[in-house]
């Protein structure tokens, strides 16, 4: 019957309120101040990706269809 006593003390510790001490707390502000500048910075090289991707292709789709007129012309 101990065993059970033991079981049930270390179910009510892994339930019950915990004290956070000022380390973790600093850690949890550090993280929320920094949340805003990261999806900033995913978000904006995700879509400068996009953008430099589609202007590769439109530039070599342009150039694939200017090539054969200089070279008609020489």
């Amino acid at each position: 019957m101990n065993t059970d006593k033991i079981y049930a003390e270390q179910l009510a510790n892994e339930y019950a309120l915990k004290d956070t001490s000022k380390v973790i707390a600093l850690r949890k502000l550090d993280a929320k101040a920094k949340l805003p500048a990261t999806v900033f910075t995913y978000t904006f090289g995700i879509i400068t990706a996009l953008v430099a991707g589609v202007g590769m292709c439109l530039s070599m789709r342009s150039s694939a269809a200017v090539a054969p007129l200089c070279l008609s012309s020489a």
